[in-house]
């Protein structure tokens, strides 16, 4: 199972500066020009860390890494950034909306020792190839965790979650996302508290939820250095028996198909449906419940509603097999349709609007993968396909930093 330590984290100093200010999103969803917005925002804003902008005149020895570098050590000198006395946990809160429903989401950052992938630490999802090198960098520079990654764990006995709900003093620090979610941070310093928590996951297999590239890029750095404090990476965990974890689904926009053969070559294995496009797609889907999909073909206003038959993918790993994602891969994208050309969208509006535009010939959506089907898939060593997952909301980068401190 993974070992999990509380750390001395690094924290924005609150006297000093607003976590509305300095806080930002994750990298990989900062676009170019909200990173001007959020240089804006302050002079210390974390994106200017993890998110550098690059320089006409950059070179070897001064570009973005090294600024990052640079920046991180002058907070650190005046105080922007002040690192705890003793080692803690810290409990992380965000309280969302999602479809009307409030809801909150509460886990602990926390460092996890590295392994390898299916030895304690367990991912869900194949990944598509991306560069790590600038988050690799950006790690040799500043020698710190600068962002999470999500992961999950099963506790039913909820030890973590109890002591998590029963905090009452002022967060430490907060912040507003784009969405109007606030996340909050609270330090957990007790010994008696730390034993706990540590006792609660000491047997608690880890899945990677939402970070795999980043943990690659952690292994990647522990290979370099060898022995050091760089043999944990800093993650936020969140207990799968809570009822604050969501997963969204990512629709499939395609392209390269003949429309009308679409309905045909997939009739032997769906039944079929319609319904007008004033009919909400994520509640009817919702309500026809697993393996059930909708289909856009851009040349009607209406929705087709595909319910599997259950008829096909006998070669596919029986632990797979029932997964939306799966069936839509397999049988509908490879089998059915042989589509080779495939791109993601989280918003239905902006698909349907691509389809329209002739970007993409259809688009196919469908339920949100299952919490329980992460971990089965995943501890059954096997793999989603791509974009199987999508966790929600997105963690902000900023509200506690791991600095690998040698010798202390």
């Amino acid at each position: 199972m993974a070992k999990i330590i509380p750390f001395r984290g690094i924290l924005y100093n609150p006297a000093k500066v607003s976590g509305d200010d300095v806080i930002a999103p994750p990298y990989d969803v900062i676009t170019s020009e909200y990173r001007d917005v959020l240089y804006q925002k302050s002079p210390c804003n974390i994106v200017r860390i993890d998110f550098g902008k690059q320089m006409s005149g950059d070179t070897d020895s001064s570009n973005k890494y090294t600024r990052a570098r640079d920046f991180f050590q002058q907070w650190i000198r005046e105080g922007i950034l002040v690192r705890d006395e003793k080692p803690a946990f810290y409990a992380y809160e965000i309280d969302y909306s999602l479809y009307g429903e409030n809801k909150t989401l509460r886990g602990i950052l926390a460092m996890v020792k590295i392994e390898e992938l299916g030895k304690g630490v367990y991912p869900h999802e194949a990944t598509h190839s991306k560069p790590k090198a600038d988050r690799l960098n950006l790690m040799r520079s500043c020698l710190a965790n600068i962002s999470p990654i999500y992961s999950l764990y099963n506790s039913p006995e909820k030890i973590t979650s109890m002591i998590l709900d029963g905090i009452e003093e002022a967060p430490y620090i907060s912040a507003h996302d784009a969405a109007g979610a606030v996340h909050k941070l609270y330090r957990i310093s007790e010994e008696s508290k730390i034993d706990s928590i540590m006792k609660d996951l000491s047997d608690k297999a880890v899945f990677i939820a939402d970070g795999h590239h980043r943990y690659e890029v952690a292994m990647e750095f522990k290979r370099e250095m060898g022995e050091g404090p760089w043999e944990y990476v800093l993650m936020f965990l969140a207990n799968m028996s809570d009822a604050g974890i969501t997963i969204l689904p990512t629709h499939r926009m395609v392209k390269g198909i003949k429309r009308e053969d679409v309905l045909g070559r997939l009739e032997p294995d769906f039944a079929i449906q319609t319904c007008g496009l004033e009919c909400d797609i994520v509640e009817r889907l919702s309500h026809e419940g697993k393996n059930t999909f909708g289909l856009y073909l851009g040349s009607n206003e209406k929705w087709y509603i595909l319910k599997y038959k259950g008829t096909d993918l006998e070669d596919v790993p029986s632990v797979l097999r029932s997964l939306d994602v799966v069936v839509l891969h397999e049988l509908i994208i490879k089998k059915d349709l042989g589509i080779i050309d495939v791109a993601y969208e989280m918003d239905i509006a902006e698909s349907i609007k691509r389809v329209r535009k002739g970007d993409f010939d259809a688009v196919f959506f469908l339920n949100p993968t299952g919490v329980d089907d992460v971990e089965r898939v995943a501890l059954s060593g096997l793999r989603m396909p791509p974009k199987s997952t999508y966790f929600y909301p997105k963690l902000l980068t900023g509200m506690v930093i791991n600095k690998f401190i040698v010798d202390e």
